[in-house]
Parts: structure tokens; C-alpha cells; sequence
């Protein structure tokens, strides 16, 4: 009997893996600062115009030593090309369904939207700070948290001095808004 799975979890060069990164939720949009746009994008013409020649100028100088069945050179290049391949495809996808929202349209706003940098105390007073961002550009251990995350989606749209509920597998918590910030918009 044949086995089939759906197409979100093909085991086929799996791109939407490459990186670590969640796929992005159905039927939402790839949400990104400018800043993790230029990014990203800077990312992709790094592999394609530095990282992807060398490896296959070496894999062709390896191919050419004869057998390639003990050819360390030639058996890792190879894989090195298929992972350089891999995040390309995924870069160029992912580019291709990015909407840039720019947080410094906010700009002295207290109501809490994409790209805030929010700090807000949990239900023992501890305050925390984090950035709202997209799915790509986050980086948890710089406060930065995806806007699909719990926290993030249980602050969306609240003010200043508001209390909002988040999920917790520890049961119910209630979060108070202390601070919202965005960036200042880039002088022209």
C-alpha cells in the first residue's frame, strides 16, 4: 500500500525547513520589516553570486580527480551545492510573498501593531520587551518574536495600560501593556 501525504508535509527536499523556521501559517500573509526584506535579500545574492560559484568551481576542479566515489571534495561539494540549491529555492519563495510593512508608520503610537517593540509585565510584575516581527527575521534571544506567536497575537491591537490574556500551558495569564515603541520613520 502506497503511503500519500499531503503536500505540507512532503519529504521531498523539504524547503520549507531550510533554516529552522516555521512554515508559514495558511492563509496568511508573509508579513516583514524593510529592514528583514534588505536582509534576507542580501542573503540570496550572497549564495547566488558568491557562495554558489565556489562550491561549483570545486566540485567541477574535484569531478575532474577521477574517482568520484572517494572523492571527499566532489561528495561534499555536492551536498553543499544541494543545501545552497535548497535555501535559494526558499529565499526566492519566500521574497516572492513578502509584504513589507514599514513599523515606523506607527511612529508614536501607543496601540500595538506590527513591528512594536512592546514591554509588558506578566502576572508576577516581571517585565519583558519584545519586537514584533515576521516569521523569517526573528531572533528569540534578542527579545525579537514572531507576529504569529502566542504573546504576540494576544498583544496585537492593545494600547498602553491595557491587560490581555494569553494561553499558557500553565493555564490562563494575564499580560499589562507598560510601553509601546516603533521606530522613527528614515529621514529622506
Amino acid at each position: 500500500m502506497r503511503k500519500v501525504l499531503p503536500p505540507e508535509a512532503s519529504t521531498d527536499d523539504d524547503d520549507e525547513t531550510t533554516g529552522n523556521l516555521p512554515p508559514l501559517p495558511a492563509g496568511t500573509r508573509n508579513y516583514m520589516t524593510p529592514q528583514g526584506w534588505h536582509t534576507l535579500r542580501a542573503e540570496l545574492m550572497h549564495l547566488l553570486d558568491e557562495e554558489r560559484p565556489k562550491v561549483v568551481d570545486t566540485v567541477s576542479w574535484a569531478a575532474k580527480n577521477g574517482d568520484r566515489s572517494e572523492n571527499g571534495d566532489y561528495l561534499y561539494g555536492k551536498k553543499r551545492l544541494r543545501e545552497i540549491d535548497r535555501r535559494i529555492r526558499y529565499l526566492t519563495r519566500r521574497l516572492d510573498i513578502a509584504e513589507v510593512a514599514d513599523p515606523s508608520v506607527h511612529h508614536g503610537k501607543d496601540q500595538i501593531f506590527f513591528g512594536a517593540t512592546v514591554t509588558y509585565a506578566d502576572g508576577n510584575g516581571v517585565e519583558h520587551t519584545i519586537t514584533i516581527k515576521g516569521i523569517d527575521e526573528t531572533d528569540n534571544l534578542n527579545g525579537e518574536v514572531s507576529w504569529v506567536a502566542p504573546v504576540a497575537r494576544a498583544l496585537l491591537k492593545a494600547r498602553e495600560g491595557d491587560e490581555v490574556q494569553l494561553m499558557t500551558p500553565g493555564g490562563l495569564q494575564r499580560l499589562e501593556v507598560i510601553e509601546v515603541c516603533y521606530p522613527a520613520p528614515a529621514r529622506t
